[in-house]
């Protein structure tokens, strides 16, 4: 388990679970005919993934400015979704 945190696959492992919840969503839409949209569910986890990306850099000693950028895309993406909720 420490190798997974240190490595910072413990992130990749985590973003592969956000692609399956957005095809899993993708897949409802479909079949259900209701559900969230690909807009709507891009909206929904991409502060997310922004979030772990920051952790994986952070975790595997990546240039440090990549942390804050993605810490700024995952505030940019969730007012974006704060945005489009509010309408």
């Amino acid at each position: 388990m420490e190798w997974l945190v240190r490595s910072g696959h413990v992130a990749d492992l985590i973003l592969v679970c956000l692609v399956l919840e957005g095809a899993l969503l993708l897949a409802w839409r479909r079949f259900a005919g209701r559900g969230p949209g690909v807009s709507d569910i891009l909206a929904i986890l991409l502060p997310g993934a922004f979030l772990v990306l920051a952790l994986r850099f952070a975790l595997t000693g990546a240039a440090w400015p990549l942390v804050p950028a993605m810490l700024v895309g995952a505030l940019a993406a969730h007012l974006v979704d704060l945005t489009r909720r509010l309408r």
